[in-house]
């Protein structure tokens, strides 16, 4: 799993643009780009939608229900082409986080996508404000931290964050959306970009685990 460091991939993508002498424009759509199906996106859009008209607005349960309803979503051979891209591209958050990593919106087209399935996530179930919203996951942890919703225990709903290193905040590698707590030192979860670009169901075990960030759900 690359890392999910944003600025730097903003480096990266502005210079191979430059390097072909392109002309790109904030929030412009990159020309020629492999584009998911049309009827596909819908169908999943529809799915999240009434999940959350189930669910309930702001409850875990809504949180882990429309990310489930995006199981199989996969990337393309660039490394972008989800809803998650297009959704962040055209966000608030993404003029704010260029401001912050310098690049343009368009560098993230074909970013590491793991935070921005989370950040679409908890925009459709309505929990933004407390769920936070990033494209970084350091950056994300952090703002769990300064808020005080950041903690060691496993819950439903949870946002977790993963390291393959040492385990600390600044090491953090990838994220996603905690299902359960299995009581046998793994976690169940729903991620984007994992198991080679794709949204997936995974088993983790938790000493993979640097913490957890809580959005504040309604009981």
């Amino acid at each position: 799993m690359t890392k999910t460091v944003l600025s730097s991939a903003l480096r990266k993508v502005n210079a191979s643009r430059l390097a072909l002498g392109a002309a790109v424009t904030a929030g412009a759509v990159l020309a020629g780009a492999p584009a998911f199906a049309a009827d596909h996106q819908d169908d999943r859009a529809r799915t999240a939608e009434m999940a959350t008209q189930n669910a309930g607005r702001a409850t875990a349960d809504a949180m882990i229900k429309i990310a489930e309803s995006q199981v199989g979503i996969t990337e393309n051979a660039a490394g972008g082409g989800t809803p998650f891209h297009q959704w962040y591209m055209s966000s608030q958050r993404a003029l704010e986080t260029v401001q912050r990593d310098g690049g343009n919106v368009q560098a993230y087209a074909n970013a590491p996508w793991c935070a921005m399935f989370v950040s679409w996530v908890g925009e459709k179930a309505g929990v933004r404000p407390t769920a936070g919203w990033d494209a970084y996951t350091v950056t994300w942890a952090k703002w769990f931290q300064d808020n005080g919703r950041w903690g060691t225990t496993a819950k439903p709903g949870a946002v977790v964050y993963f390291s393959w290193d040492d385990r600390t905040v600044n090491s953090i590698d990838h994220m996603g959306l905690v299902k359960k707590d299995n009581q046998n030192g793994t976690i169940t979860t729903i991620e984007g970009n994992t198991g080679n670009g794709k949204v997936e169901e995974r088993i983790r075990p938790k000493s993979q685990v640097v913490g957890y960030g809580y959005p504040q759900y309604r009981a």
